[in-house]
């Protein structure tokens, strides 16, 4: 009766404007079930084979991912600010285009997003909606625009404290 032996490794690798890539590789391989008993070394030396495979396609994927990836407009390459750039999604590979746009204008913000521009702006004191209004036409951090949230993450985290100035 064959042994069956599944093996599989994961990785993500954040990427600039909240985005990030990753890649999986998973196998499955049909070995002699009498290995398991008679010849533990050779059944290792499959395992780490396999293991070594994974890994070796995975770090390929990312490479070539990264290289893919479409600059995201501030001059850094990037991911599409959904959480993945040309990686695997729910499991399966994607080669999706990173650009971010499903035909209908651009992407909102991230949740995440959402979350850094609250966070930064309680410990900077910033007063969000005045400074949303102001600068980008909006009231909420979730009307905002993925590149629209970056640009706003950046500038507050490079505001110093204020001491009620804009409070």
């Amino acid at each position: 009766m064959p042994l069956k032996l599944q093996v599989g490794t994961s990785q993500k690798i954040g990427q600039p404007d909240y985005g990030s890539l990753g890649a999986s590789c998973h196998v499955e391989l049909e070995l002699d079930a009498s290995l398991i008993q008679h010849d533990l070394e050779t059944f290792h030396r499959h395992v780490k084979n396999a293991y070594v495979a994974c890994r070796q396609a995975v770090q390929d994927e990312l490479a070539r991912g990264a290289e893919v990836s479409p600059p995201s407009g501030n001059g850094h390459p990037g991911g599409n600010g959904n959480g993945h750039a040309n990686g695997h999604r729910n499991g399966a590979h994607s080669n999706g285009n990173g650009n971010g746009r499903d035909g209908s204008g651009p992407r909102k913000a991230t949740s995440s997003q959402v979350r850094a521009i609250h966070a930064i702006a309680n410990r900077q004191g910033v007063r969000l909606t005045e400074e949303l209004e102001a600068r980008f036409g909006v009231s909420s951090p979730e009307d905002l625009s993925i590149r629209q949230a970056s640009e706003c993450i950046d500038e507050l985290k490079a505001e110093p404290a204020t001491t009620g100035g804009r409070r």
